[in-house]
């Protein structure tokens, strides 16, 4: 898998990314997508990220935009798709990609809570498939989840794991195939206790966001929650869950707050209002810090 011919399918926000990285470790990608406007775009999309980057422009060249499903996937070594999170569409596709691949491809699809025991289960060789969750954007977020179910062979998972690690990301395994997988099942966490939090009154949206960032927000990067509380101790921990624990919000559905942004049309960014009101400027100064501060964490 040193020179692996990577097909990705979709050359969407992820797909696009997901073949920068791969092109820029060295690897033949051919990328496809179903809408001719992603497809015909994605060369220059990943060329502008390259030369903001910093990077090598030239690795632009390894990437092959391919129209055609059957002859994208033609002698390909790794094969990710990166489509929409619907699980019919993903179980389509992957039926069709079993039509056209070798029998050792590895087949990975890239979502961020489906569990990819579903998505695979039709499958004749179930052996050689996986989950690998990138993280947005995917040329600046190291980690890429990688999914095992109780089919994959543990070959797969270690030639998976070899392949990220090579081109530059942090693989994590995950050995049990749960929705949300762990980055996600930790950040729901987190944000539902923060919906509860103002729907109750205690605090507004703005100063859930402040406490974050100038708290143990500040620590994450170099402090995981398991290493604080080994720091700490697990005596004190427990004392604090005793307190703490039965007073957070546990309730097994979305929260009646968000279900009634949702039904009033506030959308977030995409209408102009959500927990907040965001005026464009807003919007793209937020985006534009995220972005900053994303490369900075990268070295860039």
């Amino acid at each position: 898998m040193t020179k692996a011919r990577i097909t990705v399918i979709g050359a969407g926000l992820m797909g696009h990314g997901i073949a920068q990285v791969f092109a820029l470790a060295g690897h033949e990608v051919t990328i496809t997508d179903a809408l001719a406007a992603n497809l015909d775009t994605v060369k220059t999309r990943i060329a502008v990220n390259l030369r903001d980057l910093g990077q090598d422009e030239g690795a632009g060249v390894r990437v092959r935009p391919c129209a055609d499903l059957a002859d994208a996937l033609l002698g390909a070594d790794y094969v990710v798709e990166a489509v929409s999170e619907d699980l019919g569409l993903k179980q389509k596709l992957f039926a069709e990609i079993e039509r056209h691949v070798r029998r050792d491809a590895i087949l990975a699809s890239n979502t961020s809570v489906i569990p990819i025991t579903a998505i695979m289960q039709g499958l004749a060789v179930r052996s050689r498939a996986l989950g690998t969750h990138w993280w947005n954007p995917p040329y600046l977020v190291p980690l890429v989840e990688v999914i095992a179910t109780e089919w994959t062979a543990p070959d797969v998972v270690s030639r998976t794991m070899a392949l990220h690690q090579a081109a530059g990301k942090q693989p994590a395994h995950v050995k049990k195939d749960v929705p949300g997988f762990i980055g996600n099942r930790l950040q729901h966490a987190l944000w539902r206790e923060a919906i509860s939090l103002v729907e109750h009154g205690i605090c507004d949206a703005e100063t859930v966001d402040m406490v974050v960032k100038a708290s143990f927000g500040r620590r994450l990067p170099v402090l995981g929650p398991l290493e604080n509380a080994d720091q700490v101790g697990t005596d004190l921990t427990l004392a604090i869950h005793n307190v703490v624990l039965p007073a957070i919000d546990s309730r097994p559905e979305p929260s009646p707050y968000l279900k009634k942004l949702v039904a009033d049309k506030k959308l977030g960014f995409k209408t102009g209002a959500g927990f907040r009101t965001w005026s464009e400027a807003e919007q793209a100064a937020l985006r534009g810090r995220v972005m900053q501060h994303l490369k900075s964490m990268q070295g860039l």
